[in-house]
């Protein structure tokens, strides 16, 4: 697999066409792997029950794959997905401190892997929202399954990515608690996010996170990560400025003095996060912003059959 699954996320120009192009290209390449099942006809067509009426069924589908699907129509809308993003400063590492809007950076790979999740739900008839949050809920709307609502999303996450704003910071937790306070039907919830909040803040993280579940919707968390600089510290051993892209508050240091203090930190605040979500019955997921999307895409199929739609 290539870095972004054969696509080229700096291009993000037309997030629409990527979002496109990511979703068929893992459809397709379900066709070839152990998930048969979730392929195309999972997106399109949902498998006969005995009972159902037949007039539905699709014959050539069944031709193809001596399976009985029957069509699904435009009004039918089996689930209710929250997609929840986090546009704090944090989410623009890496940044080489460059104009460049086509670097690739964590708030860039959720961007795209949020579209091409609202892809495949479109496909799927079901009904999705967006809530961006920073300091404050920036953007929640509720759940809708037409194409002009996802239209609608599209240009929320092209603004986010086209007017970057840094020193930017995070209340994680106020935003999650208002927006489980706002999604008024039983929803699966989808959070993009590092998760970087204040440490003496991460009670009230883990407060908000159970907030969710406690009004009975279904969580994933990907947990979006530089994994080689971010939780490995991958870095030449030589001095470095490292910024603080909340506060924007700098320290000069040579890597290899704090590597493993850094390392043994951040592996204690993401058991503790594991942890947590384990406890509360959260699906985590690492999300390297190096890998591909299957990475997104598969874990979402996987809860959505789960929960029996």
């Amino acid at each position: 697999m290539s870095l972004f699954d054969d696509y080229d996320v700096r291009q993000i120009g037309n997030l629409e066409l990527l979002a496109r192009q990511v979703v068929e290209g893992f459809i397709i390449g379900l066709h070839k792997s152990p998930f048969h099942g979730f392929s195309v006809e999972f997106a399109e067509h949902r498998l006969y029950n005995p009972g159902d009426s037949t007039k539905n069924i699709d014959w050539k589908v069944y031709a193809r794959t001596d399976k009985l699907f029957t069509k699904r129509f435009e009004e039918e809308t089996n689930l209710r997905c929250q997609i929840v993003m986090d546009a704090s400063s944090s989410m623009y590492f890496p940044d080489n401190g460059s104009k460049d809007t086509g670097q690739v950076n964590k708030l860039r790979f959720s961007a795209l892997a949020a579209a091409s999740l609202m892809n495949l739900l479109k496909k799927q008839r079901d009904a999705f929202g967006l809530s961006i949050f920073a300091d404050k809920v920036e953007q929640h709307t509720r759940c809708k399954s037409s194409t002009a609502h996802y239209k609608l999303l599209l240009t929320y996450l092209d603004s986010l990515l086209n007017n970057p704003q840094r020193d930017k910071m995070t209340a994680a937790a106020d935003s999650l608690h208002e927006i489980a306070d706002n999604i008024h039907r039983r929803s699966l919830v989808v959070i993009f996010s590092d998760m970087m909040e204040q440490s003496e803040e991460s009670e009230k993280l883990f407060s908000a996170l159970q907030h969710l579940k406690h009004n009975k919707h279904e969580v994933i968390l990907f947990h979006v990560v530089d994994k080689s600089k971010e939780m490995d510290f991958e870095f030449e051993n030589r001095p470095y400025i490292f910024i603080d892209m909340e506060t924007g508050e700098r320290v000069r240091l040579q890597s290899n003095q704090v590597k493993d203090y850094y390392k043994e930190q951040m592996t204690k605040f993401k058991k503790e996060l594991e942890m947590k979500c384990l406890q509360y019955q959260i699906d985590f997921v690492e999300a390297d912003i190096n890998q591909g999307f299957r990475q997104i895409l598969l874990p979402y199929l996987v809860k959505r059959s789960k929960m029996g739609t």
